[in-house]
């Protein structure tokens, strides 16, 4: 897939932009806070529902206006276009429109123009907190498939509304009847989400690891596993486990932690408590790997996640925000030509030297708070 077309009003930096693309490369070059990412950023917010940099759509706005927009046209894996309207802000909920329709849920406009976004970020995934790592699989996922973003959003809330009723509870507020029956909803919501989280990791597994050997040139060991609040559960590659045992499992899981959940008025158990482990060489990545180490396999975790999103037809775009100056020579030269694989990258980059790819250049300079774009000479 390739995008044709883009165009941003009054967003971030942007009061009105249609920027026409090719496939192949196209690289973005300005100096930092002339409004590159934020292009990208506009981009990423279609393609997973989210930013990110932020977690309000309100922050995307630009200054002074009441709302922004966001149009895309992409040509896809078939050759037929695709569009995704959004419109962000005014105190609304993101209303997006899918080939010319409105769409009744915003998880449904997800995944309609897939992107993998690389960025200095992502060493987060290795590195930072769970809910990186939730947060990165769950991106693939809905933009695999749109279910399942609703399916997460559908679980989000009944997670909220069940630790609403445990703080209730505390005081006296709420029934054990009334528990009861939303922690049966939690465990039908959460089961597939743990179902299909488990097939992802198994399926990303060996490209992950081809991936991060084409980037590092050595066999490092890296294993990458789900880690379940719920226990352990063996899954082909790509097929997805019968959710009957891991809803029992939930339903023992929570009945054992019962009296905790009580104490301290919140759910222990379920997939918003999981993780996604990495080893390397034996050894758990969070705490051993070196910020090198950990970007490298932050970049293999991403191009794997691309494999992925190919496996259903949606072969997605490459986004590379600012990461060539993050690399040295040799490993500039390994990352360029794994974005050969890609249908379409688009590159920011403060210094044009950094990057070993050739495609189109242009320009980003930001004039009285407002983003210009102008291609250069040989491009027009």
């Amino acid at each position: 897939m390739w995008v044709r077309r883009l165009e941003l009003i009054d967003v971030r930096s942007y009061e009105h932009l249609v920027l026409e693309l090719e496939p192949g490369v196209t690289v973005l070059v300005g100096a930092n806070g002339q409004g590159k990412t934020n292009l990208v950023e506009a981009l990423q917010r279609v393609a997973t529902g989210a930013s990110h940099r932020v977690a309000s759509d309100a922050a995307l706005v630009r200054i002074g206006a009441e709302h922004g927009i966001v149009r895309v046209a992409a040509i896809d894996d078939d050759g037929r276009e695709r569009t995704v309207d959004l419109e962000l802000g005014g105190g609304r909920r993101a209303r997006p429109r899918v080939d010319g329709h409105p769409v009744r849920r915003t998880s449904e406009s997800v995944g309609v123009v897939p992107v993998v976004l690389f960025a200095p970020e992502d060493v987060a995934i290795v590195r930072g907190d769970p809910s990186e790592r939730r947060r990165f699989l769950d991106d693939v996922l809905a933009q695999r498939r749109s279910t399942f973003a609703s399916a997460r959003s559908d679980y989000d809330q009944v997670l909220r509304q069940r630790n609403a009723l445990l703080k209730a509870q505390r005081g006296g507020d709420a029934s054990e009847d009334e528990l009861t029956s939303w922690t049966e909803l939690l465990i039908a919501h959460g089961a597939p989400i743990v179902a299909a989280r488990i097939a992802a990791v198994a399926a990303l597994s060996g490209p992950f690891a081809a991936a991060h050997l084409a980037l590092v040139g050595r066999d490092d060991g890296v294993v990458l596993e789900y880690a379940s609040t719920l226990g352990t559960f063996v899954t082909d590659v790509g097929a997805v486990p019968p959710t009957g045992p891991i809803a029992a499992a939930m339903r023992d899981a929570l009945m054992a932690v019962a009296g905790e959940e009580r104490r301290r008025a919140i759910t222990l158990v379920g997939p918003h408590r999981d993780d996604v482990a990495i080893s390397l060489a034996g050894m758990p990545a969070r705490t051993t790997a070196s910020q090198g180490e950990a970007w490298s396999l932050a970049l293999a975790l991403r191009i794997a996640s691309a494999a992925l999103l190919a496996d259903v037809g949606r072969r997605p775009v490459a986004i590379l925000d600012d990461v060539f100056s993050e690399l040295d020579a040799d490993r500039r030269e390994r990352v360029a030509a794994l974005c050969e694989g890609f249908d379409q990258v688009l590159v920011t980059a403060a210094v044009d030297a950094d990057v070993p790819l050739a495609g189109h250049r242009i320009d980003v300079h930001l004039r009285d708070g407002v983003t210009d774009l102008v291609p250069r000479e040989e491009d027009r």
